[in-house]
């Protein structure tokens, strides 16, 4: 990298980097990055849409859904579930999974809309 290739400025505007700065200190930043991360995976992704599509499915049809194992959707699910993506009720043996609310849903569905904007642009 040559010297023209970057900032000659070590600051443009101090006021507002300083202020950007103390609003990331009160907020819970990484909580946000690891629900992201947490959805990021591809199956655990597959999952939080299906449950998009429907208000509740239990570990067996996840499975089918997505195409695993049970255990192994299991295992996502309680990934989903540490991060608060997805919440569960039990019927007996059966354990019925579901979005732990309505932002979780809205996120992906912004998260798709915007997806679909960014392929038509290119």
């Amino acid at each position: 990298m040559s010297k023209k290739d970057t900032c000659e400025i070590y600051c443009y505007d101090e006021e507002k980097v300083n202020r950007i700065q103390n609003e990331l200190k009160t907020v819970d930043i990484l909580s946000v990055a690891q629900l992201f991360k947490s959805i990021a995976d591809e199956n655990r992704a597959k999952i939080a849409f299906a449950l998009t599509k429907d208000d509740e499915l239990c570990v067996c049809d996840i499975a089918n859904v997505i195409g695993v194992t049970v255990a192994n959707a299991s295992h996502h699910l309680r990934t989903l579930h540490k991060q608060g993506v997805v919440k569960y009720r039990k019927e007996g043996k059966l354990v019925f999974y579901s979005l732990d609310d309505d932002h979780i849903r809205q996120l992906l569905k912004i998260a798709l809309v915007h997806k679909e904007e960014v392929k038509n642009d290119v």
